[in-house]
């Protein structure tokens, strides 16, 4: 049977937590995440400063384009999940920004495309590129905390296997020439089991079957878990790629 602490936990847990984009204030004090040793944001600056026509792909909330205003001119961010748009409407639009919830569909209409935690439709991609143009990218690898999936019993996060190998060889079949490519495994801490609960209710890809009730038992058992050590330690799984298409001879 369940401590009194343990149902407190799991009650506290299913209360959902409020979040629009990609912001996970919520998360200060019960988790920790480590970041790769590169900086996607530092990376694009200097991008962006020699562009005037950006793509930005599963733009979430706009939370990095706002980061990088003054944008060039021609900035077109795009947004499919319905609970983000609004936010990302909200957000960009007094940047002179267009959220759009589909792919555009010219060719050669940008001259950098970003794709931070995002898809990455490669031959969308080479259509959307200028000659010279430049993709940088930062993925969520399929080992994403992995460890937690097995510590729930829980199917792997992803069936297929996406890391920066596929996604290189992916990229050059579409025509691109890869000119860096970088791929770690940052760590996360969980030190609650409520945040444990919070970020598979706001990542449901990650167990996509879940629920409280479900993983009662589960649950209940890395709580006790994280009660004796402190923490529940698992890794992500980060890769960066950039690339470019080549310029037409």
């Amino acid at each position: 049977m369940r401590s009194n602490r343990q149902e407190e936990e799991l009650n506290a847990a299913t209360a959902g937590a409020s979040m629009t984009g990609w912001e996970f204030a919520w998360l200060d004090g019960l988790a920790v995440a480590s970041e790769p040793s590169w900086s996607y944001l530092e990376l694009v600056r200097p991008l962006m400063r020699r562009a005037t026509s950006v793509l930005d792909l599963d733009t979430g909330g706009g939370e990095l384009l706002a980061e990088l205003a003054p944008l060039p001119p021609h900035t077109v961010a795009v947004e499919t999940w319905a609970r983000n748009t609004p936010a990302a409407r909200e957000r960009l639009t007094p940047f002179g920004v267009e959220v759009q919830t589909e792919l555009p569909s010219e060719e050669n209409e940008f001259d950098l495309v970003l794709s931070r935690h995002g898809r990455l439709p490669v031959a969308d991609i080479a259509r959307l590129l200028k000659p010279g143009g430049v993709l940088l990218t930062q993925q969520v690898g399929s080992a994403d905390l992995a460890d937690l999936n097995v510590a729930l019993g829980a199917p792997p996060p992803h069936p297929r296997r996406w890391d920066a190998e596929v996604a290189v060889a992916a990229l050059q079949s579409a025509g691109l020439r890869v000119t860096e490519v970088r791929e770690e495994h940052p760590l996360l801490t969980f030190r609650d089991i409520v945040a444990v609960v919070h970020h598979l209710r706001t990542v449901p890809w990650q167990i996509r079957d879940f629920t409280p009730h479900r993983y009662e038992r589960e649950l209940a058992r890395l709580s006790a878990l994280i009660r004796t050590r402190g923490e529940f330690v698992v890794r992500a799984h980060r890769f960066l790629v950039r690339a470019e298409r080549p310029t037409e001879a």
